[in-house]
């Protein structure tokens, strides 16, 4: 499997390829496609759970798994290597736990208005980068999930197009990453409602 990578993606070593359930895709849109499919069948599964604790770690790794089960035998498993972002893979649950600790802290004592606790989730999330792939798409899906079940807000519209493809709604997206990196949440704010 060799797949052209849009920017900021983080590209399948030869170990994690090997763990793809789907034998006979050959390209990456049609990864996208079987991966797009999964994540529906995981939004079914979603919208059938009322009470959950989703800042959590098991949470974290069980969406992760709903999310990409049918197409990766790794789904909900942590990588064990390092990527072109992300922690060192063995603080993974370490940080994830400290990251769910905070994101509660700021919930119960209203820290940040409801989106911002949403977006920065987001961002810790993606930074850590707990999963061989498909981070950004979970993280997106967690941060929404934030703002429904806890907040019961819409969620976000994160550039209104596809992030997964390359283009220049995937340029802004990494672009307010990379500023929030830093500690500018600003452009993260604008376009998660963009």
């Amino acid at each position: 499997m060799k797949f052209k990578y849009p920017e900021g993606a983080t590209p399948i070593d030869l170990d994690e390829a090997e763990g793809l359930l789907v034998p006979h895709i050959s390209n990456r849109e049609e990864l996208d496609r079987w991966e797009q499919d999964n994540i529906n069948e995981a939004e079914m599964w979603l919208a059938k759970k009322k009470d959950a604790d989703i800042i959590s770690v098991p949470f974290i790794t069980k969406l992760h798994k709903r999310m990409f089960n049918n197409v990766w035998k790794w789904a909900g498993k942590f990588r064990k290597s390092d990527k072109n972002i992300g922690c060192p893979w063995y603080e993974i649950t370490q940080k994830l736990k400290i990251l769910c600790d905070d994101a509660n802290f700021w919930i119960e004592n209203k820290t940040y208005p409801p989106e911002e606790i949403a977006y920065r989730f987001h961002h810790k999330l993606v930074s850590i980068h707990p999963f061989p792939n498909g981070n950004g798409r979970h993280a997106r899906m967690m941060s929404d999930l934030i703002l429904e079940m806890i907040f019961k807000k819409p969620r976000f519209t994160w550039g209104s197009e596809n992030l997964v493809s390359a283009g220049k709604t995937r340029k802004r997206y990494i672009k307010s990453l990379y500023a929030a990196d830093k500690g500018d949440y600003s452009l993260l704010s604008k376009f998660v409602r963009s």
